[in-house]
């Protein structure tokens, strides 16, 4: 399958991990209507690729990202549609099409893991929240900067972020504020797991973990991933319901029978693709 995108350089860096950089350097990865519909378009592509076993996503150039584009902002803002009710209908359309970019990497079955290195911001914070695990470089630091440009963020990190945080206080302080907060914070609040020294480390060490989880059952890692959304976002109950539904019919899959004997013979085992 050809990943050929105008705002991301997508490359398999090892067997079954697929690395998608965002690639706009000059404008520091600022989120333009073109990597919007890349961001979505790949994921997509990405979810029905049987190659692909786990995503790394990092940013090319001095930082990940600036976040959202200022063109693309007021060229949204410049409606000639004078009706309020038809204007803000328009107007909906261009922010479900934003959040839409990055549910895509949510719900693709894949797991995907984000490295932030220099700034993460805005529109950054929000991609990084729709992933499944988060390193950073030691420079790396991060703000919810939707307020101080007027309005609410309406991608995902009020939604996302106080459940992966777990602290609602520190949440709504961070998102009132806009204030920036440094890789340590990040890593003391539980927004990442690891900070590496530099870009090239926490890379190197992303990749190391994405390779772990490729040597794993697709069947497994899929259902892994599908079913912690859901638990999520559900009752305990709910989600052992859903659970046992689910896997009654994965067990049946033969990465069962080939898990237990390479377990038992000591040996790696090796999984069909998805």
């Amino acid at each position: 399958m050809s990943y050929t995108f105008q705002t991301l350089k997508v490359t398999f860096s090892s067997q079954h991990v697929l690395h998608v950089e965002l690639n706009n350097p000059e404008r520091l990865n600022t989120f333009d209507l073109t990597l919007w519909n890349d961001v979505k378009e790949c994921f997509m592509q990405i979810d029905g690729d049987a190659a692909v076993r786990v995503v790394v996503v990092s940013g090319a150039g001095r930082l990940f990202s600036a976040g959202i584009d200022f063109n693309t902002l007021s060229k949204i803002n410049e409606s000639e549609v004078e009706d309020f009710a038809r204007k803000a209908y328009y107007l909906r359309r261009f922010i479900k099409m934003f959040q839409d970019s990055f549910t895509a990497i949510e719900s693709c079955n894949k797991p995907v893991i984000a490295v932030v290195h220099n700034a993460c911001i805005g529109a950054g914070v929000e991609l990084i929240a729709a992933c499944d695990i988060r390193y950073c470089s030691q420079d790396a630091y991060f703000c919810i900067k939707e307020v101080d440009l007027g309005l609410a963020a309406d991608i995902g990190t009020l939604q996302r972020l106080p459940k992966i945080v777990g602290n609602n206080s520190l949440v709504r302080e961070l998102c009132f504020t806009g204030r920036k907060f440094s890789s340590t914070e990040a890593l003391n609040f539980g927004l990442v797991n690891k900070i590496l020294q530099t870009k090239e480390i926490a890379l190197s060490e992303a990749f190391k973990t994405a390779s772990i989880i490729a040597s794993k059952s697709p069947v497994a890692i899929v259902g892994t991933k599908h079913l912690l959304n859901y638990s999520r976002d559900h009752s305990v109950n709910e989600g052992l319901e859903y659970t046992a539904l689910w896997n009654s019919a994965m067990l049946n899959s033969k990465d069962l029978i080939e898990a237990f004997k390479s377990s038992m013979e000591k040996v790696k085992p090796t999984f069909a693709k998805l």
